[in-house]
């Protein structure tokens, strides 16, 4: 059977990257209010692609006030067979200036055994993985499924959490599989089994009323950019670890993450140290982590000398599993407002907001799924952390409680650049992707995943 499912799925493959391609070419961008009509049209795409691929019932639903369009597909399940809840989502990040990518950020290109593109990776391999899986079995998969792909996942999911609410019933499913992650390695299949929460926040700073001349009045009149980095230099002790009180440190999935892959995977110059203490890992998967994303202040081609009246920055603070985010923004808060320099105006917004989250990744789903995914990929699985924050995760764990969440990869590896400029997805790591869940599908329908 696994043979044959094999060529099923390259089979079907060619076609399948021709659709991927298709919805690459949309720019269906949900931070942009400007985009909303693309962001419909590749609903409409997506909706129509599980239509054809054999789907009972597909719909496209936009019930939640402010929301996205949601596509929604349902294949019943043969009589005594579970059913399987496929996430992934269509919308995409902004692609930024053109001239920084090698090709059009929205014109699919192929080289080097890649797929470049804005949305390659994160998350339209996960769409195509799903209907991969699909049409491999011709439309008549072994077990129900109930395929969503939502349109906002980008932005956090807003009102995901209402829309699980509303549609709970049609969503209930035995086991769920989310493919926006990314694997361990090149040919290394990954499950994400913890995953970073979120705290963001808008620091202002405003030492004068207004702008004054920095020869007459500097030396004794304190400027707002020169005490923003003063304040913001505080987020860190001497060895790079947050120095915000309150925070959470989870434990670490037990996996080698070598520095020097590190290094390269993340594009450290040599000679710049790495932040913090302990492993890789931990610091990446387990320990909170603040950066500082953009500051709000004259750029040098405008400056003149003039003391600085108000200067703001964005922070951004990781959130170890384990920890609530609503207590982290109090944290950040208290200590921004505690370690400013004495007297200064400081006011804090919130901003981001993401749970950290935990799976235990123990019981039939997952063990059928270590099978399916070990004979697609020919490795072992590695459990692994996800540093960036996944707010869905959080929100279906909350909704289906009991059912086993798999979040796994569609082709997406470490290198893929997903957010960045040149996102690509790995074409060989697709297709393991595509043949893994397609042989997790069989596991699930011979009672080897039941719970």
């Amino acid at each position: 059977m696994s043979d044959d499912l094999r060529q099923a799925v390259r089979r079907v493959l060619p076609g399948v990257l021709a659709d991927l391609k298709a919805l690459i070419r949309i720019p269906s961008v949900s931070a942009d209010p400007g985009a909303a009509p693309e962001l419909r049209r590749c609903a409409e795409m997506t909706a129509g692609l599980f239509a054809a691929a054999g789907a009972h019932e597909t719909q496209i639903l936009d019930d939640i006030e402010n929301g996205r369009p949601t596509v929604l597909a349902h294949f019943p399940p043969p009589a005594g067979r579970p059913t399987v809840l496929l996430y992934a989502h269509y919308d995409v990040q902004p692609a930024g200036a053109p001239s920084t990518w090698t090709n059009p950020p929205f014109e699919p290109c192929e080289t080097g055994g890649r797929l470049y593109g804005r949305g390659s990776a994160d998350d339209k391999a996960g769409i195509a993985a799903h209907l991969a899986a699909i049409r491999a079995y011709d439309g008549r998969p072994p077990v129900g499924l109930t395929v969503l792909i939502e349109g906002e996942e980008e932005i956090g999911s807003p009102s995901l959490g209402a829309f699980l609410d509303r549609h709970r019933d049609r969503l209930a499913a035995d086991a769920i599989v989310l493919a926006d992650s990314e694997s361990f390695a090149v040919g290394v299949p990954a499950f994400t089994t913890t995953l970073r929460g979120l705290a963001a926040c808008v620091v202002e700073v405003r030492t004068l009323e207004h702008g004054a001349h920095s020869g007459t009045y500097g030396g004794a009149a304190p400027d707002a950019l020169t005490a923003l980095c003063r304040l913001l230099a505080t987020l860190h002790d001497d060895h790079g670890d947050v120095a915000v009180d309150g925070l959470v440190t989870a434990r670490c999935p037990t996996v080698d993450y070598p520095e020097e892959r590190f290094r390269v995977e993340a594009a450290v110059l040599d000679g710049v140290p790495l932040l913090g203490s302990g492993t890789v890992a931990e610091r990446i998967w387990a320990k909170p982590a603040a950066t500082v994303l953009a500051i709000d202040a004259p750029r040098v081609a405008d400056a003149s000398n003039t003391l600085t009246p108000v200067a703001r920055a964005k922070v951004s603070l990781r959130l170890a599993p384990g920890d609530n985010a609503s207590s982290a923004h109090a944290a950040l808060a208290r200590h921004l407002h505690e370690h400013a320099p004495g007297g200064v105006r400081v006011k804090v917004t919130a901003t981001d907001s993401a749970q950290p989250h935990a799976i235990d990744p123990r019981g039939p789903v997952y063990d059928a799924a270590r099978r399916a995914y070990q004979d697609a990929y020919g490795n072992d699985v590695v459990d692994i952390g996800g540093g960036g924050a996944i707010p869905f995760v959080a929100e279906f764990a909350a909704a289906f409680p009991k059912t086993a969440i798999l979040v796994t990869s569609a082709g997406a590896d470490p290198t893929c650049r997903a957010h960045s400029t040149d996102e690509n997805l790995h074409l060989a790591d697709f297709e393991h992707a595509c043949l893994a869940e397609t042989l997790l599908l069989n596991e699930l329908a011979s009672g080897q995943g039941s719970r």
